[in-house]
């Protein structure tokens, strides 16, 4: 991917991830009752980002790519093609290992979190804060009260590890999980 020389070639290479990861997305829903489109949740991750002046135009990029590796065909090889090795690397640190149990695989967020790189952690970050606003606004069917406690105090430890990395994209972190555990405190158990 050769470095893009104005405003609209950053543009035109971010609607073109949009345009490989809707495609790639195409049938993927959320969990929520509307089940909304899945790349509703990438434009979140992307957009939360740019309101707060974080990444660059690989960040972003991958930002828009994260889940293509962990939840479509994609492959590694296919994403260095369409986007450069920089945006491969950032989303192949950002995937988790499916092979391995859920639980192992939410360990080693935290275990990782710390060692990621500063563009990484700002994708994880951003990633992390959508997940907290869709857990409010849009929940997953059939999570209990205790499913969305144990998500909110997981992020939490993932989120600690990310610190230091974009102040106000980790206030807007902040609310998101002090408005989800409020939310819960109405909540009778």
């Amino acid at each position: 991917m050769s470095e893009p020389t104005t405003a609209n070639d950053s543009a035109r290479l971010i609607l073109r991830a949009f345009s490989f990861a809707a495609a790639k997305h195409r049938t993927q829903k959320r969990k929520d009752a509307d089940q909304t489109p899945y790349l509703n949740h990438l434009v979140a991750v992307t957009h939360a980002l740019t309101e707060v002046g974080a990444g660059d135009l690989p960040t972003l990029m991958a930002a828009v790519l994260h889940d293509t590796i962990e939840d479509t065909d994609t492959t590694a090889g296919e994403l260095e093609q369409h986007f450069g090795a920089e945006v491969r690397d950032l989303v192949l640190e950002l995937t988790d290992d499916q092979a391995l149990p859920k639980a192992e695989r939410k360990r080693l967020q935290i275990v990782h979190a710390p060692h990621a790189s500063p563009k990484a952690k700002l994708i994880k970050l951003a990633d992390k804060t959508a997940n907290l606003e869709d857990l409010l606004t849009l929940p997953p069917v059939g999570w209990s009260t205790e499913r969305k406690r144990e998500y909110y105090d997981w992020s939490e430890k993932v989120v600690t590890h990310l610190r230091g990395t974009n102040e106000a994209l980790e206030a807007r972190y902040d609310r998101a999980l002090a408005e989800g555990r409020a939310s819960l405190a109405q909540v009778t158990p």
